[in-house]
């Protein structure tokens, strides 16, 4: 039953957490902010964490664990629902376009004026703008939702490994971290469906509309998501509060079965033998006082300093890759959010899942000791490494958009807009008759308009030009131009390749984690999980997306414009920049990463080779020791045999004589 009630509680914040990612672009659109700011919002889940991990994790395993975890959902839930507050307190959402409706009637004015807007109509209607930047309370709720899933983990984890079998704690964690895999299924799911609902749905008169989900100004119903997430976050709250404190603990599970590979690891001193039992009450100040030591003692094991240290840099790859990577689908393949977040949902996903599973399977099979899973993991993903080089060569070029990617003077058009006073900050795109799509209907040189919402044709635009010809007078639409051909064939195999460097790096997860499981002491076991996440969590989940979100804004070609001035979210990246950048940050920290497991394996075989040794010796003076006793055995009972004998004799001499 606890398996069962931690599966979905991993299930509920694996949904939540991947919709958070799946609505990066819209958070971005919706509040006019950069790729690093919503890498900020990203990173706050951990910041939650570093919080309350560390006391959490070591208190924690003193207490009642299931109802600790229960809080943490409770606490996961009213952070997933303050998330999509800002949707009811902020206004309606009014994308920039340069298309003006004439007053009373549906005709469209010149999208060629002969003057610029005056900055008080520019200004119209930011009179009513609050101050305070709505993404604060998207940044406050994930802080929140970080520090109810702080118990989750260590603590979840840690319950299993004390009171399931041996031989069955490996398989057992394995089917935890699988249906945390398949809650982010359902994740991007969700993020795909809410991307396709207009963020106002109900409120706007959807025909008016001249946005398509695939623009760069599209945003989706996110909020939507974050109060499903919610309610199923709250709903996985409710087992664990009739769970027990403990279990009945296997006989298999007693200090005679440890191995002395597993338990000479970390060496404590004898007196903390009997304080770090889970079991065993202890007031709060003697636990604080023994906190400093137990955690220095964890860290002077070598291994496990350096599995940190690996894992660190690895997370550091891998969360940076997972944030941006539907992002990158939409900005380098050209496809919409909701498509992006589909992909990622049934095809990425799945294969992480299956995975993860197989390598809790094969190591289960296997029986592979520490070194074998060592060994196991770090192939699996040096594997995963070099195909995921293929990725540079699956390339595509830039959109055409004149003036940003095809300079004007390239087709002898560039006067073609002189006529018209356009702003060159609007970014209203819309795709000529010749294949290239123009920053705004003015900069296009078009005369005048027809139709209502994504059904606006544009004509006379004197810059649209076939080719062939000096000079024209095409038709526009709506919208970018669809992207590039080349993409179109390279996407799938970019697809099949992503899934089978997501299933062979996965495959060496479960191994990887039940090394750090297995070369510590089951009494620091709690400790060690925690501050293990603590570590990553700050050193991995906090910064990664934000400073690959500050290096993706770098390569971006045209910003969007705030309603009431400052620069707002880009429009459109340079794709052959942000794939060197996006791939080159994650292959360059997992290059690093390997280099350190290099060190790892040299250290852990010595280790191992120092234990063997110590091992030896203590069986040599166990079988000298036993040797002792049985020569004392053997000299009392010959004492005792004499000295019956004698007392025998002296008896039968007694009874002679009498």
């Amino acid at each position: 039953m606890f398996l069962v009630a931690l599966s979905f509680a991993y299930f509920a914040k694996a949904l939540s957490g991947s919709y958070m990612k799946s609505t990066i672009t819209q958070l971005e659109r919706r509040f006019d902010i950069p790729s690093y700011l919503t890498g900020v919002i990203d990173g706050s889940f951990e910041i939650g964490n570093l919080l309350v991990i560390a006391f959490v994790s070591y208190f924690g395993a003193k207490l009642h664990r299931p109802k600790i975890i229960a809080m943490g959902c409770v606490l996961m839930a009213v952070g997933t629902f303050i998330i999509a507050l800002p949707h009811f307190l902020i206004g309606r959402y009014k994308f920039e376009t340069s298309i003006r409706s004439s007053v009373n009637s549906t005709n469209n004015l010149s999208p060629c004026p002969a003057r610029l807007l005056s900055p008080s109509s520019q200004a119209s209607g930011c009179e009513g703008e609050s101050n305070l930047s709505m993404w604060i309370y998207v940044f406050l709720g994930n802080v929140l939702r970080g520090i109810g899933e702080t118990p989750v983990q260590p603590l979840g984890i840690s319950y299993i490994d004390d009171f399931a079998r041996e031989e069955n704690a490996a398989f057992y964690i394995g089917c935890v971290q699988t249906i945390a895999v398949i809650g982010p299924v359902f994740g991007y799911l969700l993020g795909s469906l809410c991307a396709k609902i207009y963020v106002d749905i109900g409120f706007v008169n959807m025909e008016s509309i001249t946005i398509s989900p695939g623009d760069a100004r599209w945003v989706g119903a996110w909020w939507l998501g974050y109060l499903i997430a919610g309610v199923i976050t709250l709903l996985s709250a409710i087992p664990f509060w009739f769970l027990p404190r403990s279990l009945p603990i296997p006989s298999d599970r007693g200090p005679a079965q440890c191995t002395p590979e597993r338990t000479s690891f970390i060496k404590d001193p004898p007196l903390l033998e009997h304080k770090y039992q889970a079991d065993e009450p202890a007031g709060f100040l003697e636990m604080a006082k023994d906190f400093i030591p137990t955690l220095k003692t964890l860290l002077g094991n070598p291994v496990y300093f350096i599995y940190l240290c690996v894992t660190i840099i690895q997370l550091n790859s891998l969360i940076g890759m997972v944030t941006y990577k539907p992002k990158y689908i939409e900005q380098h393949y050209g496809q919409s959010a909701s498509k992006a977040n589909f992909l990622m949902g049934t095809i990425n996903i799945p294969a992480v899942a299956l995975g993860i599973f197989t390598g809790g399977l094969l190591m289960k099979r296997l029986k592979l000791s520490i070194m074998g899973a060592a060994k196991f993991a770090f192939g699996t993903s040096l594997i995963g490494y070099f195909l995921s080089l293929f990725f540079f060569v699956m390339s595509c070029e830039n959109i055409k958009v004149a003036g940003i990617t095809l300079p004007y003077n390239r087709y002898f058009i560039s006067a073609c807009n002189s006529d018209c006073v356009c702003s060159g900050r609007d970014w209203d795109p819309v795709c000529g008759e010749n294949g290239i799509t123009y920053v705004s209907p003015c900069l296009a040189g078009c005369q005048t308009s027809t139709g209502l919402g994504k059904n606006t044709v544009f004509s006379n635009c004197s810059c649209v030009v076939a080719a062939g010809m000096s000079s024209g007078n095409l038709t526009a639409s709506v919208g970018h131009c669809p992207h590039r051909d080349n993409c179109d064939r390279v996407f799938p195999y970019f697809l099949a390749l992503s899934v089978i460097t997501s299933f062979i790096i996965s495959l060496g997860g479960t191994p990887g984690y039940m090394v750090l499981i297995r070369c510590i002491k089951p009494q620091l076991k709690s400790l060690a999980l925690g501050f293990h996440t603590l570590s990553t969590r700050t050193l991995a989940g906090i910064p990664a997306p934000i400073y690959f979100g500050a290096v993706i804004d770098t390569t971006c070609l045209k910003w969007g414009q705030k309603r009431c001035g400052g620069r707002g979210a880009c429009r459109i990246y340079n794709t052959t920049a942000y794939r060197i950048a996006y791939l080159g940050l994650t292959m360059g920290l997992r290059t690093v990463s390997f280099l350190l497991c290099i060190l790892g394996f040299v250290l852990l075989k010595q280790h191992l080779r120092r234990e063997e040794c110590s091992a030896h010796q203590v069986a040599n003076g166990g079988a000298e020791l036993e040797a002792l006793r049985k020569e004392e055995v053997l000299a009392s009972n010959s004492d005792q045999s004499l000295q019956t004998s004698t007392t025998d004799y002296n008896n039968t001499e007694r009874e002679t004589r009498l």
